[in-house]
């Protein structure tokens, strides 16, 4: 099996929630081929970062240097899990990712994409909408909008500023470290307000899945009247995919 590095620690929550996702993903792939108890999981290492110190470093929209700390942080961490042996990594936040393309420069091991792996469990649930929730970094950018044109998906045009606030204040009051009964009636609510019938909506903060327990590890699953994609199993299901991968 190869060794898989997962930057963490944006939010924990998330980071632990992608460590039991895969070790029981795995457990379900040995088990069904007959393998006995203790079942194998992938070997890991998690490097975890500081939430409010990269929160801190946020750069704006459109200016490139700006984010010139915020990215060394990230591009640190991927580096450590590379001298630790790791065959490739993760990052367990939906966040970063908008600045994948600086971060991972001069990093040598391969680093999977939340974007590709969404955008192609949207693709199989054959929606011509999207509706792309997260946080205020992930819902200004064209990432996933792009990445989901090329599946002949057309995701949500930027919501007003004041909606963007207000699901931002979401996940940082009522999901980060755990939800409740409450946080995903606020969802729902946001969801019934801003998605047509036939979009998927994309819970694209690492965060908002815990608002369904019952399909943490759900690429697709349909809930509450609404067509929901969880990018955190479809990344977690291709990172299994090429952790098992022994070809």
């Amino acid at each position: 099996m190869k060794k898989i590095g997962i930057l963490g620690g944006v939010g924990w929550a998330s980071t632990v929630d992608y460590y039991r996702a895969i070790a029981e993903g795995a457990g379900r792939y040995f088990a069904a081929r007959g393998h006995g108890s203790p079942l194998p999981i992938p070997p890991m290492t998690i490097e975890s970062v500081t939430q409010s110190k990269t929160r801190a470093l946020r750069g704006v929209a459109g200016d490139e240097a700006s984010w010139a700390g915020f990215d060394a942080v990230f591009r640190d961490a991927l580096l450590t899990l590379e001298r630790a042996g790791c065959d490739f990594g993760i990052i367990a936040s939906n966040t970063p990712h908008a600045r994948l393309h600086a971060i991972r420069q001069g990093v040598a091991m391969p680093i999977l994409s939340i974007f590709d792996a969404t955008a192609e469990a949207t693709a199989s649930t054959g929606a011509s909408r999207a509706l792309v929730l997260g946080t205020a970094v992930t819902m200004q950018a064209s990432d996933y909008a792009q990445r989901l044109a090329k599946e002949g998906i057309a995701a949500n045009d930027r919501l007003p500023d004041a909606d963007i606030a207000e699901m931002q204040a979401m996940i940082d009051n009522d999901f980060y470290g755990g939800t409740s009964d409450t946080a995903r009636s606020r969802l729902l609510a946001f969801c019934n307000k801003h998605a047509t019938p036939g979009t998927a909506i994309l819970l694209a903060c690492t965060e908002l899945p815990l608002a369904f327990p019952d399909h943490l590890d759900d690429p697709v699953f349909e809930a509450d009247g609404h067509l929901f994609v969880n990018p955190s199993a479809a990344h977690v299901a291709e990172a299994l995919s090429l952790a098992l991968d022994d070809g």
